[in-house]
């Protein structure tokens, strides 16, 4: 074989277009960890703290979510998959994000991961966790061996009459016009100040791999400021991205995101939400990062809370796409960004969340960042 034309071929981008228009340049971020201590095999549920449960409860419900457990004092929420519940919201005097929780393969990853961490194995519920804090300050449990509820009834799918492949005859196409109904627990999106030693830490704790790197276009030498990490589940296809992390000067959760069965679930649940007077943030609309059709909503506690289907499924094989960071970027169509979603509305507590950022050495935010960051936001 000629050697030249056999590296030429080495250094192509296999995945060319398939999710990202740009390949990694040499040398840049694997996107994943040499030597990983375990691999995560899901997203179990993420906790919150707030003040009126009886108001979360009402969003909950007409969001799409079923109430699995209800105390004075909690409330679990799940999807109708058979999955873990995937939201534990405790009474607490502030509304903040509590922390998320991952699920090993088994107890003896649990264990594994506590020793490289020197911390405790606790007993939970059927399983037992090992309760950790990732490098951004952000707790993060992992938990095995616990038992899943049975699935719930809902709607199947609308079948579409597409192209030249009609499926669909003397039927008319009715989509219910109700809440959604969660399926299950999709990704979450955090903001980190301490972004490359948080990507390291998910890498090699969790064992995640990126689906994608975003980076900016002026400070692409400092390497990607965002990152889509998925389960590494070898060859079983796994959703494009289980956690989505950017660089910003504020750190903690951006928003979650929960499927629904289709188009129109995500449709006719929007409509719902809006009848009851709920804040669309931004949608509908189809992502590039995952190709997901999305629907974006606060909570009463303005929270941001994504209806999504028809995410991107990637095995292990696939390597990252590199992609510019942009407001442009984040959509194949739909309406523009807003500046709520991409969290840009001047005030108080952004001037002192950006004057606190750079004033902290510790972390990667530095005048040179923020422009980028600023630029990219508004191209």
């Amino acid at each position: 074989m000629d050697v030249p034309a056999a590296a030429a071929r080495a250094d192509a981008d296999v995945h060319h277009g398939l999710h990202s228009e740009l390949g990694a340049l040499r040398g840049e971020h694997p996107g994943r960890a040499r030597n990983q201590v375990i691999k995560v095999v899901e997203l179990g549920w993420l906790e919150f703290v707030k003040p009126d449960l009886d108001r979360a409860e009402r969003f909950a419900r007409d969001f799409g979510f079923v109430v699995h457990e209800r105390t004075p004092d909690r409330l679990t929420l799940r999807g109708t998959f058979s999955a873990l519940p995937c939201l534990v919201i405790r009474r607490g005097r502030d509304a903040r994000f509590a922390g998320t929780t991952f699920v090993a393969e088994s107890v003896a990853d649990v264990r594994r991961l506590a020793h490289w961490a020197g911390a405790n194995v606790l007993p939970f519920g059927s399983g037992q966790a090992v309760q950790l804090t990732d490098p951004s300050g952000i707790p993060v449990r992992v938990v095995a061996g616990l038992d899943r509820p049975a699935a719930l009834a809902e709607r199947d799918p609308l079948e579409l009459n597409l192209g030249t492949k009609p499926v669909r005859f003397n039927t008319p196409q009715r989509a219910p016009r109700a809440a959604a109904q969660v399926q299950r627990l999709g990704h979450i999106v955090l903001e980190t100040t301490k972004f490359r030693r948080a990507l390291e830490w998910y890498l090699e704790a969790l064992g995640l791999i990126v689906s994608d790197f975003l980076y900016l276009d002026d400070l692409r030498d400092r390497g990607p400021t965002m990152a889509f990490m998925r389960c590494d589940l070898g060859s079983v296809p796994a959703d494009h991205h289980t956690l989505a992390m950017h660089l910003g000067p504020r750190t903690g959760y951006v928003h979650s995101a929960y499927q629904v069965t289709d188009l129109d679930a995500v449709a006719a649940g929007g409509e719902h939400l809006a009848e009851q007077g709920y804040r669309r943030v931004w949608g509908i609309g189809r992502h590039i990062q995952g190709s997901q059709i999305f629907d974006y909503w606060r909570d009463p506690d303005r929270m941001m809370v994504e209806h999504y289907a028809d995410g991107d499924l990637f095995d292990s094989s696939l390597e990252p796409g590199w992609a510019p960071m942009s407001a442009g970027g984040l959509a194949q169509w739909g309406p523009p960004v807003s500046r709520d979603f991409l969290g840009s509305t001047p005030g108080p507590g952004m001037v002192t969340a950006l004057l606190k950022a750079l004033g902290d050495k510790t972390n990667e935010i530095d005048k040179d960042t923020l422009t980028a960051l600023a630029k990219a936001m508004a191209a």
